[in-house]
């Protein structure tokens, strides 16, 4: 039977009330994905081009740190990975969670939340962080989306 973990960054709490859904909706075990340094509301204001946000997202090669560790990572098969979307990408955060472990033959299921923006290119620009991973299409879901949804989407890539 697979493992299965329910791993995400959530700036404000809307990505972790839906990651919470998931891991219900799918019987994972969960995981949130903290920074070193918090992120502040100011920092988050991607209105302005000199926030902490901001100058992650422009800088390609930006891994901002990562606080915790899932210290049995070997342990899982499928990792649902949850963020919001930051310029229609994972913010650079989750590259930075990502790259911290070898997840070699496993499966990675992005989900994400949004104001109003796709999934964009996320896939293209996760595919990096997780060599020998299995990248599945990931989706983005409304803040209050129900178990009953998130399943069937569960069932569908699995």
């Amino acid at each position: 039977m697979s493992k299965k973990l329910v791993a995400y960054f959530s700036a404000s709490g809307v990505t972790a009330k839906l990651a919470k859904t998931v891991a219900k909706a799918v019987g994972g075990d969960l995981h949130e994905i903290l920074p070193e340094k918090p992120y502040s509301d100011a920092d988050l204001d991607w209105k302005n081009p000199k926030s902490r946000s901001s100058l992650e997202m422009r800088d390609r090669s930006s891994r901002p740190g990562v606080a915790n560790r899932v210290e049995n990572m070997e342990d899982y098969d499928t990792i649902y990975l949850g963020f919001p979307i930051w310029w229609y990408v994972a913010p650079t955060i989750v590259e930075t969670f990502l790259e911290g472990y070898d997840l070699t033959g496993k499966k990675i299921v992005p989900f994400a939340t949004s104001g109003g923006s796709g999934m964009g290119k996320t896939n293209a620009r996760l595919a990096p962080s997780c060599p020998g991973a299995v990248l599945a299409e990931g989706r983005r879901f409304d803040a209050d989306a129900g178990e009953d949804e998130i399943r069937s989407w569960a069932q569908k890539i699995s």
